[in-house]
């Protein structure tokens, strides 16, 4: 039975768009296949952005046009024959899926109450209980909502939705005034017949406008700065349409600052004042008038190495500063701090279990690659671990803390130059203040880490000297930051080699004991469950002992990941079908596992396909009760597991996660040069997990 919830408001600037995104996120991490509907959009003409923003979240398989119902010319034209096809195409996405968030219509052109009338009546017609949302603010922006004023919302909404026989699910007072959350919700509660409310706080930067809307909405040009700065918000407007010193006296941060076009003075005061960390660090300039910049103050800009988004358009001061602040931000996935920021507000404020009881949604046996990245996240932030990260030049690094941070998932440290960083961050839209940020040349733990490190290594002949030099180094002063308990463990490699991020762990962190190999899996997510892929990232060549030894310590990661582990042991030949070292070498290591950990479930040697498909494993192995159901392989050489990993990765749309590395006595973890700022956020939730293991805390 497909379950599916009708999220509306009575008004339009509710910030519906921010409840559904964390309903829809909710839903996706419980049940295979959900899915979006959008009852009324906007005209053919025009795409709704609410519903692209939705429909862009992991999980959801569904193409825009079979996500819309009708649009507003067709309910002001027939509004039964739209109701009508609303229920057809919405019966058409519920067949695909297993639960399905429905988001009411937004207020466009119709108006209150008569247009949540109609919304209760499609809930009523689509059987899908109602999430009402309220807004915190006053719709004419005067100010926020007392807890009698949302009342009086609340009992003229619930008057308008039981006239429609629509069934009340519960309800978010969003944007609410953060010193009055508790006497709202019980305001509300004192009307709501026993159903639950919850109130998130007014956040302003998720309402507050990119620098690349703002440029849209002037009809703006880039002329000079970082592209990449354009995703930052506006946090507010300043009109330099005065003498230098006053404009300085003016700026705030996160400002665009509309600059007359013929003031070169106003502007390079202003790029002075943003490079110089005693004023604040404002987003954008935009130059108005339509002036051209003269070729000596372009010139003199190049050589300041600026950054700063400066954008020319034709209008004049007062049009530039009304287009400017008429424009409201825009939920999207581009911006990852207010998506991050979004959904971190609904998973502290809305009780989620409660939401998924009400609707009667229980969790599945499949585990999607979503299911299982959240699950990561959800354990990692159970009991928080404090991650190094190295490499702090790297903007994907930033991007991954900001994500990390927001949603509680680790206690940071980053390495590199605290103001670089900070700054970078800023420039990006990026929040990473509650971040450590420690320069790899910090000369008291240089210091003793040079001393622990020569220790380590005086067997070496390494002198103290030698020892200075190479703690600098981003991965060995990070290292030593786990080994001394400085950090829980490390995340490096987004910008340098695997030998480089693990080498130190192996001469400082040194192996688990009676364990004679570090190595690493793969988590391969499938489409319905994760296997586990060993070692397919650090020994190339392992011996009958080490393939043992990277099988139980294989083992031990799938638990730590919830996976059941049933072991294949990797060969081209089946059980005794065939013969020669290589098969010899599987079959002694089989052995091995079996002599050293009798309670674990091992095959081997088997193929591939023996492993993982049950027809095969019943002909090939009849009995066994891993062929054709095991979740732990074991290759036989780097060879053989890394290129099964990539094709498995690339041809069957798999999630890799990894390399994870496992053996050390503390957690260090390896990025691919190319990851992905998302494929950070896992491994940094990964090694926070292993962290909890070692400490005995894991969830």
């Amino acid at each position: 039975m497909t379950r599916s919830i009708y999220i509306t408001s009575i008004e339009g600037h509710a910030g519906k768009s921010t409840v559904a995104l964390g309903v829809l996120d909710t839903l996706s991490h419980e049940t295979g296949r959900v899915g979006v509907f959008r009852p009324v959009a906007r005209s053919s003409d025009e795409r709704d952005y609410v519903l692209e923003m939705l429909l862009a979240h992991d999980g959801v398989d569904l193409d825009y046009d079979e996500c819309v119902g009708v649009s507003y010319d067709d309910v002001h034209a027939d509004p039964e024959a739209a109701l009508s096809q609303i229920v057809s195409r919405f019966k058409a996405v519920e067949r695909q899926c297993d639960a399905v968030v429905i988001l009411g219509s937004d207020y466009t052109d119709v108006g209150s109450p008569t247009e949540l009338g109609f919304n209760a009546r499609i809930a009523a017609n689509l059987g899908a209980p109602v999430l009402l949302v309220l807004g915190g603010q006053q719709a004419d922006a005067a100010g926020s909502r007392s807890p009698d004023d949302l009342r009086q919302v609340f009992t003229l909404a619930r008057q308008e939705l039981d006239s429609a026989h629509a069934h009340m699910l519960g309800i978010v007072i969003n944007r609410a005034d953060p010193h009055r959350m508790g006497a709202i919700i019980e305001a509300v509660e004192a009307e709501s017949a026993h159903l639950p409310v919850w109130a998130i706080p007014e956040d302003r930067f998720l309402i507050a406008p990119s620098i690349a809307s703002l440029m849209e909405a002037v009809g703006g040009t880039l002329i000079k700065g970082d592209p990449a700065l354009l995703g930052r918000e506006s946090l507010g407007v300043v009109v330099a349409a005065m003498s230098m010193e006053n404009v300085l006296t003016r700026l705030i941060e996160g400002a665009v600052v509309v600059v007359p076009g013929d003031r070169a003075d106003v502007l390079l005061a202003v790029l002075m004042a943003n490079a110089a960390e005693t004023f604040p660090s404002v987003a954008a300039i935009i130059l108005n008038g339509g002036f051209e910049l003269l070729p000596q103050i372009a010139l003199l800009i190049d050589g300041l190495d600026n950054t700063l988004p400066i954008i020319r358009n034709s209008l004049g001061t007062y049009d530039t500063a009304l287009r400017i602040t008429q424009t409201r931000g825009r939920l999207a996935p581009e911006s990852s701090r207010k998506y991050d920021t979004a959904l971190a507000l609904f998973e502290q404020y809305v009780d989620a279990d409660v939401l998924l009881r009400l609707l009667d949604v229980s969790r599945t046996d499949v585990v999607t690659p979503l299911m299982f990245e959240y699950d990561l996240l959800d354990r990692a932030r159970s009991a928080p671990q404090h991650i190094v990260l190295p490499e702090g030049s790297d903007d994907r690094i930033l991007k991954a803390a900001s994500t990390l941070l927001r949603r509680s998932v680790a206690h940071l440290t980053i390495l590199g130059d605290e103001s670089e960083i900070r700054t970078r961050a800023i420039d990006l839209g990026l929040d990473i203040a509650d971040a450590a940020i420690l320069s790899p040349f910090d000369a008291e733990l240089r210091e003793r880490f040079a001393v622990e490190y020569a220790r380590l290594r005086a067997h070496k002949g390494l002198s103290l000297e030698e020892a200075r030099d190479t703690v600098t180094d981003v991965s060995y002063f990070g290292t030593m930051m786990v080994h001394l308990g400085l950090a829980d463990g490390m995340v490096s490699g987004a910008a340098h080699t695997t030998a480089h991020t693990i080498r130190p762990g192996f001469e400082i962190i040194k192996t688990d004991p009676g364990v004679s190999v570090v190595s690493s899996v793969f988590l391969m997510c499938l489409q319905d469950r994760v296997l586990v892929y060993g070692d397919c990232a650090v020994n190339p060549d392992p011996n009958a002992d080490q393939l043992a030894d990277i099988a139980i310590s294989s083992v031990t990661t799938a638990i730590q990941f919830q996976i059941e582990p049933r072991i294949a042991m990797l060969s081209y030949s089946t059980g005794a079908s065939g013969a020669g070292a290589d098969v010899e070498k599987v079959r002694t290591a089989t052995e091995l596992v079996r002599s050293r950990r009798p309670d674990l479930l091992v095959e081997g040697p088997i193929q591939y396909d023996a492993a993982v498909d049950a027809a095969v494993g019943r002909s090939k192995m009849p009995g066994s009760e891993v062929a054709g159901r095991a979740t732990v392989f074991i290759f036989p050489d780097l060879n053989t597991g890394n290129n099964t990993y990539k094709a498995v990765q690339r041809s069957a749309g798999a999630v890799a996660i990894g390399p994870v590395l496992q053996g050390l006595r503390k957690p260090i973890n390896d990025l691919s040069r190319g990851a992905l700022v998302q494929d950070i956020v896992n491994t940094v939730a990964i090694t926070a997990i292993q962290a909890q293991a070692m400490h005995g805390d894991v969830r």
